[in-house]
């Protein structure tokens, strides 16, 4: 496992900051202004975001176990992952469990608001310690012997103490997974022995996303849906080149098929993409036009391994996908949000509306598609799949996935 592996953030070039104005929130303005002006010039001139050249992925890649658990051990195992959304344990005391590639987790609010992730095993004999899936408690009793342990994790108590024997200060406490919270989303690294550092490793993704200040968002809710291998599904968010086929009544009529910019933090991307209104912004001065985020173009944020996030006027969408439980599925919680508490039961109602229909598009048209293609690699007759110049996010990906599997942390790093 590359259990010492640390990605320091990348620099954005910032010429032309505006004196005075913090260098990050300046970076940002200039990213997202150049991104949509180039997105303005590819609508206009029949362009896209082009790599050099086409690539190939052998579709063993998809499919072979071996290849999997590699990525399993170098990628999800080793690598901060995102484990929960702050708005589900908001209060003190609130808690969900949710099982990632066979580990029991149990991520809890502390008194004083900071987030916990544990083992959802008792340190006795290795029993799950609850069966609920959410909750609020400050006490967690074992079903088994009865063993107590607070919500921190540490043991508080042995059931019959005298006869069971002594049982050092410390020594039982719940396993306690690293973990960083900020922007609204729980990363964890599913390693208590790692020294990897989260937040550098989150960089200046995470500088854009805490930006949007989505932890004092309101939470409306998730939905699971369940599709094909990590990489198909992963495929899917990477590029707009399928909108026009596979989306033509739901995201097409909106949005521009084949039409992307991109750019990269480490392995974490935005992927830009051109609604149909975009040359409206043509009147905009160009510095300006990192405020017309949504109104325009949309980008998607990925955080390398499993999380995308897509932020809509009506709503907003982080999927969190979890590979397996084989290399041919994943389930993917989508988790929605809203900037402002709902104004009355009809606004709550249209939310959870358009929740289920961003769920349907995903679990219908994207992972419904993404089944028939795992079928299809899974025949073994195909030797390679292959990404045109049009899809050079999913080139980036891919480079990054090898270059975590292979574990050489010497080589050099994928660039976009």
């Amino acid at each position: 496992m590359n259990t010492k592996l640390k990605i320091e953030p990348l620099n954005l070039a910032v010429e032309g900051l505006t004196e005075g104005e913090e260098p990050l929130v300046e970076a940002r303005k200039i990213q997202y202004s150049r991104m949509a002006e180039r997105l303005l010039d590819h609508v206009e001139f029949g362009t896209t975001d082009w790599a050099p050249d086409t690539m190939k992925v052998a579709s063993s890649e998809y499919t072979d176990t071996s290849q999997w658990h590699t990525e399993m051990d170098n990628i999800f195992k080793s690598l901060p992952i995102l484990v929960g959304v702050s708005q589900e344990i908001a209060k003190p005391g609130d808690f969900k469990t949710i099982e990632i590639l066979g580990v029991p987790l149990l991520i809890t609010r502390q008194k004083d608001g900071t987030a916990k992730v544990l083992m959802n095993v008792c340190t006795h004999r290795g029993m799950t310690l609850t069966s609920e899936l959410s909750g609020n408690q400050r006490m967690f009793s074992c079903p088994y012997h009865g063993w107590t342990f607070k919500s921190d994790g540490s043991l508080r108590a042995v059931a019959d103490a005298p006869k069971f024997g002594d049982v050092c200060p410390g020594e039982r406490d719940l396993v306690t997974f690293p973990c960083h919270e900020e922007g609204g989303l729980i990363f964890a690294v599913l390693n208590p022995k790692t020294d990897i550092d989260i937040r550098a490793y989150l960089g200046l993704m995470m500088d854009d996303v805490a930006a949007k200040g989505m932890d004092k968002w309101s939470y409306v809710g998730h939905r699971v849906i369940r599709g094909p291998n990590w990489k198909v599904a992963y495929d899917g968010y990477l590029e707009g080149y399928h909108f026009k086929a596979a989306h033509p009544e739901t995201i097409e009529p909106r949005t521009f098929s084949n039409v992307m910019e991109y750019d990269a933090h480490g392995p974490h991307m935005f992927v830009g993409f051109a609604s149909k209104d975009i040359m409206k912004l043509r009147s905009h001065d160009s510095g300006e036009l990192w405020q017309q985020e949504t109104n325009g173009y949309d980008f998607i944020r990925l955080f390398f391994p499993n999380v995308s996030i897509f932020i809509a006027p009506e709503i907003t969408q982080v999927a969190q996908m979890i590979p397996g439980p084989g290399p041919l599925q994943n389930t993917t919680v989508l988790h929605f949000l809203h900037p402002d508490p709902p104004e009355s039961d009809e606004d709550l109602s249209a939310r959870n509306d358009m929740a289920d229909w961003l769920r349907d598009v995903v679990q219908d048209e994207d992972y419904g598609l993404g089944l028939k293609i795992q079928q299809g690699l899974e025949t073994g007759l195909m030797q390679d799949v292959i990404f045109g110049r049009n899809e050079r996010g999913n080139q980036y990906f891919h480079r990054w996935v090898k270059w975590y599997s292979d574990g050489d942390t010497s080589a050099p790093q994928p660039e976009l």
